[in-house]
């Protein structure tokens, strides 16, 4: 028999608030976190709208001239090789670790693992790339590798913490860190690890958003109460953000063990491809029908157990028509199972949305709500029977199911329970 797998701790650096708390008033309160940052308002960029995060300052080159909350102390010789996204998993990181009472000991097990998901930094590669055109490939920060590339969370976090068990990154796009979800899940359930440590983070700064541009992939609006509408008519387009969030993943005899308590358990998950195009979904969502499907099968339960959809839904018009229809499929009429996308209050956090959307719904289940989808004034007439939730009602839910969706038709779907 398959041991249960609980979420035992959660950090949550966000738009919307960096500890359990401020996330779970504004998401009640279908408060946002979107903003018309200084860096995005010069004629070079299109976009002008961002979820920011509060209290960091890392506009700067030199890690050692950043300014972050004073609670979360990083030594110097640690520092030198993070990028923006790196600082804030750390800081995601401590509170996860702190909120699910693990020690030092317990890190440095060889049976706790850390699995991660970033798109790596595109401001210091651009940065370390230029240095080496102006001044030559041996003026070269030494760190310049660690401190940039998509692996950077996985080397930093693993040497800086001790980490001994299982540990690599997960590169999926935006379905990366419900890539590494599903994993870390299944890393417990074969008996691998008894722990495993998931966090997600990216960038938040000029070179992490508008390169989208490009793709007309996003919101042109710079009104910050509108851009960001999933599932509304007019949506045009995602607003970018960043962040980073941690969940502690554990099986249920170790944390009974250690005397925890859970926020939630996850279930089961499941993934699917469009096999379709590189970067737009598939116009009936077939991939993402696939994942939901296998995560149902793979928690033994049918579509009419499921109480609510956390939507991937970015606010792009191609994106939620896909979705729409792949929701319709998996759960007919006439269960209107009850939908909304968090996007529209943080942003589309990339490789950081799958686990921040999936720490949401634990806070979900554990305070017995359901987060609204705001900016909505039109709701697309293609929902038909699915009941989009444009408040954040006090309903208790028992299994919530929270998609998401990255370039090349990659989905993933993870399915969360109440304990």
């Amino acid at each position: 028999m398959i041991e249960p797998v609980w979420i035992t701790g959660m950090g949550l650096i966000t738009s919307i608030g960096n500890d359990r708390s401020s996330v779970v008033k504004s998401l009640r309160e279908m408060r946002h976190g979107i903003e018309n940052p200084p860096m995005l308002q010069v004629d070079e960029s299109p976009v002008k709208v961002a979820g920011m995060v509060k209290d960091f300052e890392v506009d700067s080159s030199d890690p050692e001239d950043w300014i972050y909350p004073q609670e979360y102390h990083v030594s110097r010789a640690t520092l030198r090789s993070f990028s923006p996204h790196v600082l804030y998993a750390w800081c995601a990181l401590q509170q996860a670790i702190k909120d699910a009472h693990l020690s030092e000991q317990d890190m440095q097990d060889p049976d706790s693992g850390l699995y991660t998901s970033s798109g790596g930094s595109m401001r210091y590669i651009h940065k370390h790339f230029e240095k080496m055109d102006r001044r030559g490939v041996m003026a070269c920060n030494p760190l310049a590798i660690v401190a940039s590339i998509a692996g950077t969370l996985t080397f930093n976090l693993v040497a800086a913490l001790g980490v001994r068990g299982s540990s690599t990154g997960l590169v999926s796009a935006c379905a990366s860190s419900g890539h590494a979800l599903g994993t870390a899940l299944d890393e417990i359930r074969l008996g691998r690890q008894k722990r495993m440590l998931v966090v997600g983070a990216e960038d938040c700064n000029f070179e992490s958003i508008v390169p989208f541009c490009g793709m007309r992939a996003l919101s042109l609006e710079s009104d910050p109460n509108r851009a960001s509408r999933p599932f509304d008519l007019k949506r045009n387009g995602f607003v970018g953000t960043g962040g980073s969030v941690c969940l502690v993943l554990e099986s249920q005899s170790e944390a009974e063990r250690r005397g925890v308590t859970p926020y939630a358990r996850l279930l089961g998950w499941g993934q699917g491809s469009d096999g379709h195009n590189v970067a737009i979904s598939h116009p009936e969502g077939r991939g993402l029908q696939d994942a939901m499907t296998k995560a149902l099968r793979d928690s033994r339960m049918g579509p009419n157990e499921i109480d609510y959809v956390n939507a991937h839904a970015p606010s792009t018009p191609i994106g939620d028509a896909s979705e729409i229809k792949a929701l319709k499929a998996v759960f007919p009429s006439p269960q209107q199972v009850k939908i909304s996308s968090t996007k529209a209050l943080t942003g589309h956090g990339l490789s950081l949305s799958s686990i921040m959307e999936a720490a949401f719904c634990c806070l979900a289940l554990k305070e017995g709500f359901l987060p609204g989808s705001a900016h909505v004034t039109e709701p697309d007439p293609e929902l038909g029977h699915l009941d989009l939730l444009q408040t954040s009602p006090d309903i208790q839910a028992e299994r919530i199911l929270s998609n998401s969706s990255g370039f090349g038709g990659a989905n993933v779907s993870v399915i969360l329970e109440k304990v």
